[in-house]
């Protein structure tokens, strides 16, 4: 099962690098499904996976002049402080054991992975059923209030269950702020990189144990899936990536919930 996560270690970063997202959306299942990873310590992974990744991405997209500091500023100054005080203080204070429902035991485990399968079909419903104006013409100036209360929605997300966020942000900068898709993927990467790399920065100053071997290796495999990514980015349109993403992410969703649930009983 270890090869077949190595070999998803690409995909990681080819969506990554495709769509600006996607990255955690694969990170997580990978690792919990196939390196039977505790979901809390996989998320504390993924976090550092999809950061380092997303950041090398953003360096190539910003020399293309592909991202909107501006969105990305407004975005990191909440989402920052959010995530670091999510990791910090809230997620650990949290009981492993939550209720119960009949025979059905609600653990800390099992409602992240259900919390981060229903984000995703709600997300996904975005990305497949609306179509962004992605003329630059159209572009508007980006809203400060706006990019600062995503930004702790972001926050909370990337805090509580180690998603970079890309499927939020994506749909945030296409229709709230009016980014062309190519300029959203590179605002995306930025904004991911660094709510992730201080998001499991928080890991470690709570002194988390990690597995540096495993790590590396997956984080090696997904950059050079973002080089594959970033290239095919070029040759495909905008709208295809973002529905072909909304499609994605909605199948693994559902096999994300019906999966804990048989598991379950």
């Amino acid at each position: 099962m270890e090869i077949i996560g190595y070999f998803t270690a690409l995909l990681i970063g080819i969506s990554l690098g495709l769509i600006g997202g996607g990255g955690s959306i694969l990170t997580i299942p990978v690792l919990v499904y196939l390196f039977s990873l505790n979901p809390l310590t996989a998320t504390g992974y993924s976090l550092f996976i999809v950061g380092f990744s997303s950041l090398v991405g953003a360096i190539f997209k910003y020399r293309r002049r592909e991202v909107d500091t501006r969105a990305a500023a407004y975005f990191g100054v909440t989402s920052i402080i959010t995530v670091l005080l999510v990791r910090k203080f809230i997620l650990p204070a949290i009981p492993d054991q939550l209720f119960s429902i009949g025979q059905l035991e609600i653990t800390k485990s099992l409602a992240t992975l259900l919390l981060f399968a229903i984000i995703m079909i709600i997300s996904s419903s975005h990305m497949i059923g609306k179509n962004p104006k992605n003329n630059s013409s159209n572009t508007k100036p980006v809203s400060a209030a706006g990019g600062l209360i995503r930004g702790i929605e972001v926050g909370i997300l990337t805090g509580f269950i180690g998603a970079g966020g890309g499927f939020v942000i994506i749909p945030v900068l296409l229709f709230s702020f009016q980014l062309p898709m190519k300029t959203a993927i590179g605002t995306s990467l930025l904004i991911i990189a660094a709510n992730s790399l201080i998001g499991f920065a928080g890991d470690l100053l709570s002194g988390a144990p990690i597995n540096w071997l495993l790590l590396g290796t997956i984080t090696a495999i997904s950059c050079t899936g973002i080089f594959i990514g970033d290239w095919l980015s070029n040759r495909i349109s905008g709208n295809r990536l973002k529905k072909g993403f909304g499609f994605f992410v909605l199948s693994v969703g559902c096999y994300m919930i019906l999966h804990e649930i048989f598991k379950a009983f």
